[in-house]
């Protein structure tokens, strides 16, 4: 019964939210019929990319020591978008299944649930960012709008929270242990001490990569990578139904959607990320047509698509596990690198090496194979009768020479 009024309320959401922002049926058909084909190709590539840059953010905030590789990274972080795609509050069960798989992977349980937490709130971190900066950017084209005003200020009082709780816990303030406790108290399959104990491991090792400006500073980049690929394959797919969307009102509404995703009502955000997108583009001027199938389209590779990848790459996790140890990851490369050098090596094999004196022979010495075929036993080639013998003086005439 629960998962089915999880999916009723997506449907309404759906259908009394977002379909009459798409527009008449007359102008959706006349907006699909002048669509572009080959950019939703880009789309899907951009989107790719994003996704690598997600893995990618994961793998750099797991210790060297526990690393499982980019492949096994990349299969984990899969299954876990496609549970959260399926269930309402996902981001938690995510966690939970990530954490299990990452564990199973050889990865410490302190190294796996830091990491994940991490990344969960450098990400969210850096989206403020960005949609910050895109606000203040657009104020002197579009002023400030009421449609993105309240999640702004959503967005920035939770950053100010968990940045408070940090500061809290670095202090090792009891007000704020107990403040976990209660929530972790009342959100399903969480123990009350896990929050405190995440957030204190959190906060150490946010202290480590502050300590190394570097890695931090390539972390934050792969996670504003992860969220640019992804706004740009919205903006493509928006282009490919012949309608160029100004780059910083594209992140406004990006930013404002994902900031109403957080919001655990529907799996993913279903429903709320588009009606959220929606508004926000058409408000912009976006054409209503255009803006509602363009986000359709752009959900059916960010939301949709991950799902039956992730299940794949779920199973193969069980069919084919990752090593337990860094020792069989180091094993397992090894027969790939090997493999991979077997099949370089059946495009450039040279040719035997008889055949490549025999070669060169033949072109230092200028000499036609048709000659090389007259030569006798003894190596010496048959001289034309006519010719003089070698050494010779030129022909004598009868008389003295003066």
């Amino acid at each position: 019964m629960r998962h089915l009024a999880e999916v009723l309320v997506a449907g309404f959401i759906i259908e009394y939210l977002v379909v009459p922002q798409i527009g008449g049926t007359h102008e959706a058909l006349h907006v699909l019929a002048q669509a572009n084909p080959l950019l939703p190709l880009a789309g899907l590539l951009l989107e790719g990319v994003a996704l690598l840059a997600y893995f990618q953010l994961t793998r750099m905030l797991i210790p060297r020591h526990s690393d499982p590789g980019l492949v096994t990274v990349s299969r984990i972080q899969l299954s876990t978008l496609a549970l959260s795609h399926c269930v309402v509050g996902g981001n938690t069960v995510g966690y939970l299944l990530g954490f299990r798989l990452f564990t199973k992977a050889g990865v410490t349980r302190a190294d796996a649930g830091v990491a994940l937490g991490t990344q969960a709130l450098g990400s969210a971190v850096v989206l403020n960012v960005i949609f910050w900066m895109a606000v203040v950017a657009s104020l002197p084209f579009y002023g400030l709008h009421p449609a993105y005003l309240s999640a702004a200020l959503a967005g920035l009082l939770l950053m100010g929270a968990v940045v408070g709780l940090f500061f809290l816990f670095t202090r090792g303030d009891r007000r704020a242990l107990n403040a976990l406790r209660v929530i972790g108290t009342r959100t399903p399959l969480l123990h009350p001490e896990t929050l405190p104990r995440l957030f204190t491991q959190l906060a150490g090792r946010v202290h480590q990569l502050s300590a190394d400006r570097r890695h931090l500073g390539r972390a934050m980049v792969v996670a504003a990578a992860n969220w640019l690929f992804d706004a740009g394959s919205l903006f493509v797919f928006l282009g490919t139904f012949g309608y160029w969307v100004n780059p910083v009102a594209l992140l406004v509404a990006y930013g404002v959607a994902n900031i109403l995703a957080v919001i655990p009502v529907t799996p993913g955000g279903l429903g709320v990320v588009e009606f959220g997108l929606i508004s926000v583009l058409v408000a912009f001027g976006v054409p209503s047509s255009v803006a509602g199938i363009g986000v359709v389209a752009w959900r059916l590779v960010n939301f949709w698509l991950p799902i039956p990848v992730g299940g794949a790459a779920y199973l193969s996790l069980r069919v084919h596990p990752p090593p337990g140890d860094q020792a069989g990851l180091a094993a397992r490369r090894a027969v790939w690198r090997a493999r991979w050098a077997w099949f370089v090596d059946l495009f450039n094999r040279e040719p035997p090496m008889a055949d490549v004196d025999e070669g060169l022979s033949v072109i230092e010495s200028g000499v036609p194979d048709q000659d090389l075929a007259q030569e006798d036993g003894d190596g010496s080639a048959e001289r034309d009768p006519a010719e003089g013998r070698a050494g010779d003086g030129p022909a004598r005439a009868d008389g003295p020479v003066r």
